[in-house]
């Protein structure tokens, strides 16, 4: 654990994690809220309660859109080596996440960003955005891209928030009447 004196930020990650995906000393970032009752921190999507989780997001996504306009990732693809996966915890229940996949080409997409409707009006997805953009800082990776639904207006003005801007589909993605593109460079670490 450690303290964070200019941002009051007290910070936990689990050794296994940090070893798996960070080189030594680079990335020290969990969140614990005034209350000590958040957490946000790099955990695996493999447990049972995280999968319940994603569970909860695919079926919220379902019923917004056709399957063929999802482009979730699934519990194993969020494993590999490129994405951190975040989970905020309040009070040890597993409440939101979100994960960053590293392209290796000079940006980063945010996925799986979900937080349960009971933790919604908490701030926990700009809190997560914030890690995540934290951690693409210290990876030095420029720029973040996304791909949203049409029909998520809290998302978008999440995003549009935080300074992202809509671009055309990037990667392996086609248009889509219902999703949006958008991208945000990162102009500096926090």
């Amino acid at each position: 654990m450690r303290v964070d004196s200019a941002s009051e930020t007290v910070c936990y990650i689990p050794e296994a994690w940090i070893e798996h995906r960070f080189p030594p000393g680079t990335y020290s970032t969990l969140v614990r809220a005034a209350s000590d009752e958040l957490q946000i921190g790099v955990e695996s999507p493999q447990q049972p309660e995280v999968l319940a989780l994603l569970a909860a997001s695919d079926a919220y996504m379902a019923g917004l859109y056709p399957a063929e306009s999802n482009h979730l990732l699934s519990a194993e693809a969020l494993t590999r080596p490129e994405v951190t996966f975040l989970v905020a915890r309040i009070s040890g229940e597993a409440v939101a996440c979100g994960a960053l996949v590293d392209s290796g080409q000079g940006w980063a997409e945010l996925k799986r960003m979900y937080v349960t409707p009971a933790a919604r009006g908490k701030g926990l997805g700009r809190r997560i955005l914030r890690e995540l953009e934290n951690i693409a800082a210290t990876h030095a990776i420029p720029r973040l891209r996304l791909e949203t639904g049409v029909s998520q207006p809290e998302a978008l003005a999440l995003y549009r928030s935080a300074g992202f801007v809509e671009i055309d589909p990037f990667g392996s993605y086609l248009p889509d009447p219902l999703s949006l593109f958008m991208e945000k460079t990162l102009t500096e670490a926090r």
